[in-house]
C-alpha cells in the first residue's frame, strides 16, 4: 500500500477542532408529543455542541498515569475503555532500524538518575526488536512493542500522535528545540532521515490519522521532506518566541506546548520542566489559533488543569488519566 494513505490534505487532521455545532431554533404550534421530542432533540443537540466545544483527549503514551506507558496492554485499555480522540506515542529505532514504541533512549534509568522502565542496560539501539519484545515494562508483564503491533491494536477511527523521540543516536549529538539553518540543519536531518521513512511506511499500511510531533526541528524538518502532507507538531519547551518561529518555518499544523505556556490557565508561568520566568507574556492559543492551528498541551495530569485550560482555549490534552474533562450533559440524564 502506497504512503497516499497518508495525505490528508494539510489540516484535514486538525480541522474543525473546538469548534461549535450550531442549534436551529424551533418555531411554530406543535403538540405535546412534538414538544417532548423537540426538546430532546435541542437537548442532544446542546450536548453536542458542548461535546465539540470540550478539548480532545489525547491519551499520552496510552494514559501513562494509569497503565504501563506505551505498551500493547496500554494501548488497548486505553481505547476500549476511554475512548479517546487520539493515542500519543514516542518512538526510538531498534539495533536494525525497526520502529519500536518506547520513549527512553536509555533502558534503565532516567534524566535525573530516575529507575527506568526497563531492568535492562545500555540504549534501545542496542537491541533487535526480538529482544525489546521480550523485555519487561514496569514489571507489567508488557514488553516494548514495534509501531506495527502498536498500530495493530489502536481502532483505525482512533488518531494517532507520533513523537519522534530519538533517531539512535546519543543525546549530545542532536539539537534539541533548536532554530537550525545551512549544514547543520541538513547534518541534523540525515540523523532522522531512516527513522522518519521507516515510521511513515509503517503508519501508510494502516487507516489511522496521523500526527508527527517532536521537541527536535530536523525531525519535522525530515518529515516534511520525506511527505509533506503528513500533518506535524512543534513540542514546545523554554520559549513561545522560538517556539513559533519553527512552528512557521514548517506551517506546522498544530503546536504542543507545556501546560504553564498557556495565558489565561492559573498556573501559566509556575515552575514546570523548564524555569517560569523564560516564557514570554505571549497569549500562546491566540497566537496559533490566528494562524490557523492547533493548540494541544502537555501534560495534563488533574480534573483542575483540564479544566482550566479548556477555559483558555486549548484544543487538546495531552493527559496521563482519561475522563479528566465533562463531556455534557448531566447526572441526571438518563
Amino acid at each position: 500500500m502506497s504512503r497516499d494513505k497518508l495525505t490528508l490534505g494539510r489540516r484535514a487532521f486538525v480541522a474543525g477542532t473546538g469548534a461549535a455545532v450550531g442549534t436551529a431554533s424551533v418555531g411554530g404550534v406543535a403538540s405535546a408529543h412534538e414538544d417532548g421530542s423537540s426538546k430532546e432533540k435541542e437537548k442532544d443537540k446542546e450536548k453536542e455542541k458542548k461535546k465539540d466545544e470540550t478539548p480532545k483527549t489525547i491519551a499520552h503514551r496510552g494514559f501513562a498515569g494509569q497503565y504501563p506507558e506505551n505498551t500493547l496492554g496500554a494501548f488497548e485499555r486505553a481505547t476500549m475503555c476511554h475512548d479517546p480522540d487520539m493515542v500519543e506515542i514516542d518512538i526510538i529505532p531498534a539495533s536494525d532500524g525497526t520502529v519500536m514504541v518506547t520513549h527512553d533512549p536509555k533502558m534503565s534509568s532516567r534524566d535525573g538518575g530516575e529507575r527506568g522502565l526497563t531492568e535492562e542496560d545500555g540504549y534501545v539501539w542496542d537491541y533487535t526488536p526480538d529482544e525489546l519484545n521480550d523485555i519487561e515494562v514496569q514489571e507489567s508483564g508488557e514488553t516494548i512493542p514495534t509501531l506495527e503491533q502498536s498500530l495493530e491494536v489502536i481502532p483505525s477511527d482512533v488518531a494517532v500522535n507520533i513523537e519522534f523521540k530519538n533517531p539512535g543516536a546519543p543525546s549530545d549529538e542532536l539539537e534539541f528545540a533548536t532554530n537550525l539553518s545551512g549544514d547543520a540543519l541538513e547534518t541534523q536531518k540525515e540523523l532522522w532521515r531512516p527513522l522518519a521513512e521507516r515510521t511513515l511506511d509503517v503508519a501508510s499500511e494502516f487507516e489511522n490519522d496521523i500526527l508527527v510531533s517532536s521537541f527536535y526541528e530536523a525531525a519535522l524538518a525530515t518529515v516534511r521532506d520525506v511527505d509533506s502532507d503528513v500533518p506535524i507538531a512543534f513540542l514546545f519547551w523554554d520559549s513561545i518566541e522560538e517556539g513559533l518561529k519553527i512552528t512557521r518555518e514548517y506551517d506546522c499544523e498544530a503546536v504542543h506546548p507545556p501546560y504553564n505556556m498557556i495565558k489565561g490557565a492559573p498556573f501559566f508561568n509556575d515552575e514546570y520542566y523548564v524555569e517560569a520566568d523564560s516564557f514570554e507574556d505571549i497569549d500562546l492559543v491566540q497566537q496559533a489559533h490566528d494562524e490557523g492551528r492547533t493548540v494541544n498541551t502537555w501534560t495534563v495530569t488533574t480534573w483542575y488543569q483540564a479544566e482550566q485550560l479548556a477555559a483558555a482555549g486549548v484544543d487538546g490534552l495531552i493527559a496521563d488519566y482519561p475522563n479528566l474533562m465533562w463531556n455534557g450533559g448531566s447526572p441526571d440524564d438518563e
